[in-house]
């Protein structure tokens, strides 16, 4: 991690939740990159943590009570408000993310986030059916359009025994966001929708038709976009990759449900990536119960799933449009003829049958192709090969006059 200035003047706001014990961790590492960090609890954070380790940790009295008489003398929580170059909640509670999106002010946390110019990052953590539930997405995407930066977040076991989305970020992950200075603002104010990943489309209970898509080049694309300043919706297929920090995630299976959570997401979107893997083709039925194994021959039908780069292509209220094209022969041919085919403004084609290349590689190569133009990507790790594709995306913005 690299070592902040002294610029650096943190208020990090701990709301209630199990995971409150991480931010004494996160406490430390922010102090030992040169940070200034000044605590403040919410009542509820207090019946998991001491206020007496964050205050050895900060090297600050922690603050805790808007109606504190000897620190509100001078109207010490506005003095607050002022010193804070950065605000970060972590972890972010429901309850406190619902407050946050309705301008609520009836504690010190939330009264200093109103107040405040500073940037505001919060960092959720709550139970996985709490983050899924409509309530709690509806509060996050207010509050991300007024520019509220969300870290994660993280997937995986929870303390009540669940698995799901809903896991504080580690705290490495969320002071490496925190310190990491904005030196490409490429895409500032620019808003992408990527999908990424396979689909799965099941057969019966256990058995399903799937590809080899990993996923890898739609997550590094949508980290690379959030790195560049953008506001990213990434919709994926299921893969067993970390969400990047920053980007909103919606899970899907099928193309049927990636179809359904684009057209719910595009909405104000100015590109949409479709760097999945989608399915072609669904069996006709899906059977109820296990198909077993009982003549030597089976016969599956298929029927075509639903073009969803196209569709989103054929609209009027379209974005700018990114296609993928995997092809394993005559890449240029294929890649042009869908980027006429299906109205696209760019589409990035890539030779899957080249070892190291493309399906569960970390590296690619990409050509892209647009109308009167061209540019050729050189094999380079994922990270860098979007990278790259995002300066062509950004350059295309500008020359068809698209504002954000």
């Amino acid at each position: 991690m690299s070592v902040a200035s002294s610029s650096h003047r943190i208020l990090l706001g701990v709301s209630g939740g199990i995971a409150a014990y991480k931010a004494a961790e996160l406490v430390r590492l922010l102090v030992k990159a040169g940070a200034e960090v000044q605590v403040v609890m919410t009542a509820a954070a207090e019946h998991f943590v001491g206020a007496a380790t964050f205050q050895a940790l900060s090297g600050r009295v922690v603050r805790r009570d808007l109606w504190d008489a000897s620190a509100e003398a001078a109207m010490g929580h506005i003095e607050l408000a002022r010193w804070a170059t950065r605000i970060v909640i972590a972890p972010a509670s429901a309850d406190l993310l619902a407050r946050l999106a309705h301008g609520h002010a009836d504690d010190l946390l939330s009264t200093l986030c109103l107040a405040s110019a500073a940037p505001l990052s919060v960092a959720p953590a709550m139970n996985q059916q709490m983050w899924a539930h409509a309530a709690t997405q509806s509060n996050l995407d207010l509050l991300r359009q007024r520019g509220v930066e969300v870290l994660g977040p993280a997937s995986g076991e929870q303390a009540c025994g669940d698995v799901g989305e809903g896991r504080l970020l580690e705290p490495a992950d969320i002071a490496t966001a925190v310190l990491a200075p904005q030196v490409d603002a490429t895409l500032q104010g620019r808003r992408l929708l990527i999908s990424a990943g396979p689909t799965l489309e099941d057969i019966d209970p256990v058995r399903f038709v799937g590809n080899r898509s990993s996923g890898k080049m739609g997550f590094a694309i949508a980290q690379a976009a959030q790195a560049m300043g953008a506001q990213v919706t990434l919709v994926a297929g299921p893969v067993a990759l970390p969400t990047p920090i920053g980007v909103q995630r919606v899970d899907v299976r099928s193309a049927l449900q990636m179809r359904d959570a684009v057209l719910q997401h595009l909405a104000g979107q100015d590109v949409f990536i479709a760097a999945a893997a989608v399915a072609d083709y669904r069996p006709r039925e899906v059977a109820a119960q296990k198909i077993k194994k009982c003549a030597d021959t089976l016969e599956l039908q298929l029927v075509r799933n639903p073009d969803i780069v196209a569709e989103v292509a054929a609209r009027q209220d379209r974005p700018l449009v990114v296609g993928f094209a995997a092809e394993t022969n005559d890449v240029e041919v294929h890649a042009c003829d869908k980027l006429a085919r299906k109205n696209l403004d760019m589409i990035a084609a890539n030779d899957v049958s080249v070892a190291g290349q493309g399906f569960e590689s970390e590296s690619n190569a990409l050509n892209i192709f647009w109308r009167g133009g061209e540019l050729r990507i050189a094999s380079a790790p994922k990270t860098e090969v979007a990278r790259q594709l995002l300066m062509c995306i950004a350059a295309r913005l500008s020359s068809t006059g698209i504002s954000s």
